[in-house]
């Protein structure tokens, strides 16, 4: 990857949705019509207090009792209600990379340059990103495609800092018989999520994921999305360069336009040999938001 020439995709400077640009009634449909049995498969985990984050970037969820109905029923019971009235709101802090998420494009620079030809002086402000936040995601009813990389080394999951690259890819493809197709979100699972909220210790002190190859391998071929069961997509601690940080979120974000899905829960979808599905993640439009929790199912 080059730290000064970035590629802004086929969709011209100033773009703000990137590969996303190849979604519309036409792979809507043909991602409907997967659709056999009408079972839903929830690939999003319960965001709760002490849910994995990724400090020091990021902070705890953390929710509180706001109002309860007990204290509510008095106040209105002051205001002359005579029939009970109650009503429990509550108070939520958190960073928007907790539990499954999906990254906004405005997520990671190359240096001063964010995707499109956007720079971090013009999309950055006070109360957010002015380019490129979480509300420019469209609704994504598409194609998903499961590879299943998690078995790879003889276990039930690949373990810290092994990199899944692109002939890993290539034969988990080659073995399902899956031939990736422009506009498709690819999920792929590593075995890593059976640690989320189970053993968070081991789940953050690495991670299996891919490396830029083979990340520059399927946003070659045309994904709109590239997601795991892990906490960052990519291999962690990363390998070769250790000095080099993060260049999956660079190359998929920033060079490719390409949104990165993380925390996915993939096991269901996995046990059951389930290569291709109908995928439907619509994004919480949080204006300037650089990415949101979300519920993305998978439709069979």
């Amino acid at each position: 990857m080059n730290n000064c020439v970035h590629d802004h995709g086929s969709w011209g400077a100033g773009d703000q949705l990137g590969a996303a640009n190849q979604l519309g009634p036409e792979t809507t449909l043909a991602a409907l019509s997967l659709a056999k049995s009408g079972q839903v498969l929830d690939l999003s985990h319960v965001i709760e207090n002490g849910a994995p984050f990724m400090a020091p970037n990021q902070t705890p969820y953390v929710i509180h009792s706001g109002a309860t109905a007990r204290n509510s029923m008095r106040i209105r019971a002051g205001m002359g209600a005579t029939n009970q009235v109650g009503a429990n709101l509550e108070r939520v802090g958190m960073t928007m990379h907790v539990g499954t998420h999906i990254d906004a494009l405005g997520h990671f620079s190359i240096g001063e340059h964010l995707y499109g030809d956007h720079t971090v002086d013009e999309s950055v402000g006070d109360f957010g990103l002015l380019n490129l936040g979480i509300e420019h995601i469209p609704p994504m009813i598409t194609r998903g495609v499961c590879l299943d990389v998690s078995g790879l080394d003889g276990g039930e999951y690949l373990g810290v800092g092994r990199a899944v690259t692109t002939d890993d890819l290539k034969r988990c493809c080659e073995a399902r018989d899956i031939e990736l197709q422009a506009g498709d979100a690819v999920l792929v699972n590593t075995g890593w999520g059976r640690f989320f909220m189970v053993n968070n210790s081991k789940y953050l002190e690495g991670e299996p994921g891919l490396d830029v190859g083979a990340a520059q391998w399927l946003t070659e071929k045309g994904v709109v999305a590239i997601g795991a069961d892990n906490m960052a997509l990519e291999v962690l601690p990363g390998t070769n360069h250790p000095e080099i940080m993060m260049p999956v979120h660079q190359h998929c974000l920033v060079e490719a336009g390409v949104h990165i899905i993380e925390n996915l829960v993939l096991a269901d979808l996995a046990r059951d040999g389930i290569n291709s599905f109908c995928f439907v993640l619509l994004p919480v439009k949080f204006k300037g938001a650089t990415g949101c929790p979300v519920r993305p199912v998978a439709i069979l």
